[in-house]
């Protein structure tokens, strides 16, 4: 065996990584280096792995002290002692995770608990890492000795090249990734999102299992790949697999009943035994086939997460949950919370009062909004039961809210609505011209006669952006401008505008075109072809419908509004 076995057991370990095919890898292109991960070049030949680990590692940008195997080898003995391997405690800010054997023999089972302590030795900083034993023991398997993988560690832990985020390690960053994680479930895996909330009591808490997924309970012969793209291309790869997982979880196990009585258990054996159904290379062709999914959307996302959470104060972890921590902070400011419990909002019927939506139905829709949204209040706004039919009045009391849930009932007993991400006000940036506005969140749905999502058509179908100028956003045909976007031509520059340009002072052609108003008419639309027209009187309005989806209409084609709605989201 080559110098890198000292820690390996040869029998657990998948034959096809016991190759010592001569291989050298000589490139240094990142978009070459980026597919040779992605083909698994270095997946079959231990030794020539170990290689590219070493020198991908070594090429992290880090701080300027970063402790090396020299520390290592000076603290070791220092911290652990002479107390056998085993019996040496975990850092707390592991979380209780329990250190993946994977294909580890007995020398180096122990040798990951003296790593760690040694480097919470050296990273006091590190408040919440539950991932960091399964990277310490995945790259001991890759380690000459224990000081060279402490070393490899570390240098992954110290980077300090923001656009390069590799390892949560606060509690704040590890919440906001799940929130982030659920955000993406959401908009890329709408039929397991409606999977979790029908069968799960708190969606969240199972969307915080996704880095357990890939650390964890994913094989071996899995997380080898995964980690060996995620060294190339970074964080956004996790999130990645961690959605083609859930698809794979929907696909394999829909409309079949739960094997245990929890659906996080459900999920953690399905990615144990996920050789059943799915190969390593299936997980990642079916990872990197999800569109649009882009690395500066992910931290827009991540931002506005960790904002929202640290407003709410929930930034370390206490020995109560997360959902118990907000409800503590709610009801000492004597508020009444609704927290994601059944779809992150309980909304009691006691202190809920809508004219055209029941709990239930505010639950579900409840369940499509971005997560750092759903940690508000819903608060009515508008209606035209008190506030009369007036455009106007409509504007005044939405102005100033960010984002606003538009609610409609026709006299025929259909119920819409939209989720607008972006203040009325920026209307008015248009001057007298009829304006568009809004980002990637917006959506339109259905809720009578029967459940409907309608995801914003430039995401769910980009075939159907253009190109265009600051000039089209401007009065155009309805039918024409729902079907076009303000995106750059240039596809590395692209950028999926979840959120509203303005909070981060993002040029305005990242803004796409959902929204506009004007003092004749309001306009929402494009989710799958689907737009909604409101006239000044907010007594009429119509939808257009594009063929070009195989999908219901929003509502029917002319109708008149018997209720309209606009709720906003308070602290």
């Amino acid at each position: 065996m080559d110098e890198y076995s000292r820690f390996v057991d040869w029998d657990k370990m998948d034959v096809s990584a016991q190759s010592q095919d001569t291989k050298e890898l000589t490139c240094t292109d990142f978009h070459e280096l980026k597919q040779l991960a992605r083909q698994g070049y270095w997946a079959k030949n231990h030794s020539l792995r170990a290689k590219v680990y070493q020198k991908l590692i070594s090429n992290i940008p880090c701080r300027t002290v970063t402790p090396d195997a020299n520390v290592y080898r000076d603290i070791v003995v220092k911290i652990t002692g002479k107390r056998s391997s085993s019996s040496l405690p975990l850092p707390e800010f592991v979380d209780n995770s329990l250190i993946p054997t994977y294909c580890l023999n007995a020398e180096g089972i122990g040798a990951v608990r003296k790593i760690i302590l040694c480097i919470a030795n050296q990273f006091p900083d590190i408040s919440f890492c539950p991932a960091l034993p399964s990277v310490t023991a995945l790259l001991l398997h890759y380690s000459k000795d224990e000081a060279e993988c402490f070393e490899q560690v570390c240098r992954i832990l110290a980077c300090n090249d923001p656009s390069k985020r590799l390892i949560d390690q606060t509690f704040l960053a590890f919440e906001s990734s799940c929130m982030t994680f659920g955000d993406l479930v959401n908009k890329y895996c709408q039929a397991a999102h409606k999977l979790m909330v029908a069968v799960s009591e708190d969606v969240l808490e199972v969307y915080s299992d996704w880095q357990r997924w890939l650390f964890g309970e994913l094989p071996m012969a899995y997380v080898v790949r995964v980690f060996d793209v995620f060294l190339v291309e970074g964080y956004k790869v996790l999130y990645r697999v961690a959605l083609a997982l859930l698809k794979f979880f929907h696909k394999v196990r829909a409309g079949q009943p739960m094997e245990s009585e929890s659906i996080q258990q459900d999920i953690r054996a399905f990615v144990r035994d996920i050789a059943k159904s799915v190969s390593p290379e299936r997980l990642l062709e079916k990872a990197f086939a999800i569109r649009l999914f882009s690395r500066k959307e992910i931290q827009l996302l991540q931002m506005a997460n960790e904002k929202a959470l640290q407003q709410k104060g929930i930034t370390v972890k206490q020995k109560s949950s997360v959902i118990q921590n907000l409800l503590n902070y709610c009801f000492s400011m004597f508020c009444v919370v609704f927290f994601r419990q059944n779809v992150h909002l309980a909304v009691h019927a006691e202190n809920f009062k809508s004219e055209i939506v029941s709990v239930k139905e505010m639950r579900d829709i409840w369940s499509w909004i971005p997560e750092r949204f759903a940690l508000c209040q819903p608060l009515l706004l508008f209606t035209t039961l008190e506030h009369g039919c007036s455009l106007t009045r409509f504007y005044s009391h939405s102005e100033g809210h960010e984002p606003t849930l538009l609610l409609i009932k026709t006299t025929a007993k259909e119920v819409c609505g939209a989720y607008l991400s972006t203040d009325w006000s920026e209307r008015r940036r248009g001057g007298n011209k009829l304006s568009f506005f809004g980002t990637g969140e917006c959506f339109v749905f259905r809720l009578q006669p029967e459940v409907e999502r309608y995801e914003w058509v430039i995401i769910k179908h980009p075939e159907l952006a253009s190109t265009g100028s600051e000039t089209e956003n401007h009065a155009q045909p309805a039918s024409s401008t729902l079907f076009s976007s303000s995106i750059s031509s240039d596809p590395s520059d692209r950028l999926s505008p979840f959120l509203a340009a303005r909070h981060f002072n993002l040029p305005s052609k990242t803004a796409s075109m959902f929204m506009a108003g004007s003092s004749e008419c309001i306009i929402v639309g494009g989710g799958d072809g689907q737009a909604l027209y409101l006239d000044a009187d907010l007594n009429h309005g119509r939808t257009s419908h594009c063929n070009t989806f195989n999908n219901q209409p929003l509502c029917s084609e002319s109708f008149q509004i018997s209720i309209l709605e606009v709720w906003g989201f308070r602290d």
